[in-house]
């Protein structure tokens, strides 16, 4: 069990904190100032505040996390005019990676490791003198269940990010209690030990939290955990412990059956709805997530962290800095009457009228059509402040493909396979298709498109010996990406290097294979 604050990795972050503006609590990270941690009101404000930095453009704000992720997926290309792109993405276009350009998550992800162990340990220790009639076990319980889904949520993405499947002893360090006054360097625990601790914790997180919490004070009670985002979580974690189980020559089979089991408990709880056709193009706006909403970043200029200029609705916009727009290819990939695939000519603020999820500058110079998906909650303008707009985590479409996917490698359900993909298709104006895990694979290309979620699909499957689950690219884009034009099992842009900083201060680091200087 490792005791330990990440040097760097908190210097970094507090770095480039500064000075908040209220919306959330910032993450508390000193167990010097217990004052902060010694009543029910300060541990639930650090709670509140550990979420904030999942709006960072370095995570979950979209532009250097998922965004990224898709310039190297193929599904994002760079603009042909000069007058559309900044040059704040080429790296991911031209995939020249290395352990000073990498992605900032290492920070932020520690970060909020670091704040979510400072809670649970002060749970553990002074929760019982606590209790009132004011404050209940189950008060504290819910707090600590938060802090295990942050936790958990934490390591993975860290996991996803910086290790890959076929290097099965290059996992992240699990970090499980913070102390600043530690000199412990941690080295990295295998992938294996990595998967076992989230998995532990999301198990303990649902035992601990009421069915019925949500968090309170906050506008948007999908951008907090409940019972079932953490059981959302624990289906998409499962399923991925499940193809490197697999990958491993071991018996996958429970692991499968765990990410099946949890996926039917999110879809059959009624709290979630799939979008109808008619929807789908409409709802990417809304200030607060519904339908299919499990988990979500809420936008809002208040929290610090927003990437404001450098966020995904101003980096996907014709008007914006525009970095981003959609391959070409990708566009005409879509299968005709797929209401996801709908091209038009921007129009304001929002969704287009015209249900377009592709859309090509005003002017239509530039002959590139950007995504919607962050079209922006009109809360800002071009010239004067930039947009924001809600980054989807978890959705209930994931599910279903979660659940087919497991019951393509052998899991038991009243649902099958079939059934469950064309759930998806059936709602998107698609005609059915027979489910197979490359049928799936291909399904979270159309469905996740500039959610992040193909690249680390693909990423999972492409290290497991599944030589289908390639990255192609179009030729007319090949020449900004150095040359490549697949990205096979033997690339080393699955995983993402470790940052140069940390690996100075830490002499326990192992370098992903490919990235050593």
């Amino acid at each position: 069990m490792k005791k330990i604050l990440i040097i760097s990795a908190i210097l970094s972050v507090l770095a480039l904190t500064g000075c908040k503006d209220f919306l959330v609590q910032e993450p508390v990270t000193s167990q010097s100032s217990e004052q902060l941690l010694s009543d029910y009101t300060g541990l639930n404000n650090a709670v509140a505040g550990a979420y904030s930095p999942l709006a960072s453009t370095s995570w979950y704000g979209a532009t250097y996390f998922t965004l990224d992720a898709d310039t190297r997926a193929g599904l994002a290309a760079w603009p042909r005019l000069s007058d559309f792109q900044s040059g704040r993405m080429a790296t991911g276009f031209t995939l020249t990676y290395n352990d000073n350009s990498t992605s900032g998550l290492w920070s932020f992800g520690y970060y909020i490791i670091s704040a979510a162990n400072n809670v649970i340990d002060q749970i553990d220790a002074i929760g019982e003198t606590l209790l009132s009639t004011d404050v209940s076990q189950q008060d504290l319980d819910n707090l600590k269940a938060e802090c295990l889904f942050l936790r958990a949520l934490s390591h993975f993405d860290l996991l996803r990010i910086y290790s890959r499947n076929d290097q099965p002893e290059l996992g992240v360090p699990v970090i499980l209690h913070t102390d600043h006054t530690s000199t412990e360097q941690p080295a990295r625990n295998t992938i294996r030990e990595v998967y076992d601790q989230i998995e532990k914790d999301l198990f303990q997180a649902d035992s601990l939290m009421a069915e019925g919490y949500t968090r309170s004070g906050i506008t948007d009670p999908n951008s907090a955990a409940n019972k079932y985002v953490i059981k959302a979580l624990a289906a998409r974690v499962y399923l991925y412990d499940a193809t490197f189980t697999k990958g491993q020559g071991e018996d996958a089979s429970e692991k499968y059956q765990a990410a099946a089991d949890y996926a039917t408990e999110v879809i059959e709880s009624g709290n979630y709805q799939m979008w109808t056709a008619e929807q789908y193009p409409t709802v990417w706006h809304n200030d607060v997530g519904s339908g299919e909403i499990i988990f979500e970043v809420y936008g809002k200029k208040a929290n610090s962290y927003d990437g404001y200029w450098e966020a995904a609705c101003h980096m996907t916009n014709p008007n914006g800095y525009a970095d981003i727009c959609a391959s070409r290819a990708f566009v005409e990939s879509f299968a005709d009457g797929d209401v996801r695939g709908k091209t038009g000519v921007r129009q304001g603020v929002g969704p287009n009228e015209d249900g377009s999820m592709f859309v090509t500058d005003p002017e239509e110079a530039s002959g590139d059509y950007w995504p919607m998906k962050y079209p922006g909650k009109g809360d800002g303008n071009v010239t004067g402040t930039p947009d924001v707009n809600n980054c989807p985590i978890i959705r209930l479409s994931e599910m279903y493909l979660i659940r087919a996917e497991a019951i393509v490698n052998g899991a038991s359900s009243s649902s099958t396979a079939d059934a469950d993909l064309n759930t998806i298709r059936s709602n998107r104006g698609v005609a059915d298709e027979q489910a197979s895990e490359q049928a799936i694979w291909n399904e979270y290309k159309w469905e996740f498109c500039f959610e992040g979620q193909f690249w680390f699909t693909t990423a999972r499957l492409a290290t497991t010996n599944n030589t289908w689950a390639v990255i192609e690219y179009a030729s007319d884009e090949v020449a900004r990406r150095n040359g490549n034009t697949v990205l096979d099992a033997s690339s080393i842009y699955w995983a993402l290097p470790l940052s140069r900083s940390e690996m100075d201060v830490n002499e326990n680091l192992v370098q992903m294979p490919g990235y050593e200087r």
